[in-house]
């Protein structure tokens, strides 16, 4: 399996605090039958200082530990890209990151709304051949109070990817029920765990598989599978129909 979106490199942004932490990390990603890791530091975002350098530094040390203690996990480079209008330029210059240098982008929206610009963001990536990936929709304010929201970026060409902890309870049951939500009406189409630590944010990636195998999406395992493999290989993924959201029960009396 392939875990498209962590923060595992160490003393970067707000994940592994040091190199001890990091490699508890892979040791707990290979207990969990992760083979491959994406490390996905945040990127341009206000909190954290985004030096790709550094990051392909870290990102080599790392690797020569996991050779040194055989750790059977392959990771590769990457960046969760904080939405900006400058993001194109700098992916083009290579101050931001794809995924394992594919074409796919792991888009950051801030986790309060979805601001005017995103759209014209994603549609200047696909010009420029990027598939934009909204990172972990289901913890966007916006979208937890009106999922379909998502569509319409859904509908410019990006795709999204929920989060572990997320399906598995471990940010809320409103977080829960909208990854749930956005899983069911086809607007999710990778998984990850974005972890960040061993304890306050950890892996959590098969209780999350495990849990929707329990709610009969079995389909949904296998695309998201699926499609994390096909990020590596720098291949289109899978992309179902999107579905109308359910209204509420409460709607009518609304209405």
């Amino acid at each position: 399996m392939i875990d498209i979106h962590t923060h595992i490199l160490p003393a970067i942004d707000d994940g592994a605090a040091g190199m001890d932490d990091t490699i508890q990390l892979l040791e707990l990603a290979a207990k969990e039958q992760i083979t491959d890791i994406i490390a996905t530091p945040h990127g341009h975002h206000p909190n954290f200082l985004t030096d790709v350098a550094l990051i392909q530094e870290r990102l080599g040390v790392v690797q020569q530990e996991i050779q040194r203690r055989s750790i059977p996990v392959t990771l590769h480079s990457g960046m969760e890209c904080r939405l900006s209008e400058k993001l194109p330029e700098r992916l083009e210059s290579g101050e931001a990151l794809t995924l394992a240098g594919s074409k796919y982008v792991l888009l950051e929206l801030p986790s309060t709304g979805i601001p005017a610009y995103t759209v014209p963001i994603i549609q200047q990536l696909i010009m420029a051949n990027y598939v934009p990936i909204i990172a972990h929709p289901e913890r966007n304010q916006a979208i937890i109070e009106k999922p379909e929201r998502l569509r319409k970026l859904l509908l410019h060409g990006a795709v999204s990817q929920v989060t572990a902890g997320s399906v598995a309870g471990h940010f809320g049951k409103a977080i829960q029920r909208t990854a749930l939500t956005l899983i069911e009406a086809n607007y999710v189409h990778l998984y990850a765990s974005d972890v960040h630590s061993v304890d306050k944010r950890p892996f959590l990636f098969n209780k999350g598989l495990d849990l929707m195998e329990k709610k009969n999406m079995h389909q949904m395992v296998d695309i998201f599978l699926e499609n994390n493999d096909r990020i590596v290989l720098d291949k289109d993924i899978l992309v179902l129909e999107p579905q109308e959201i359910p209204k509420p029960k409460w709607w009518n009396v609304f209405a």
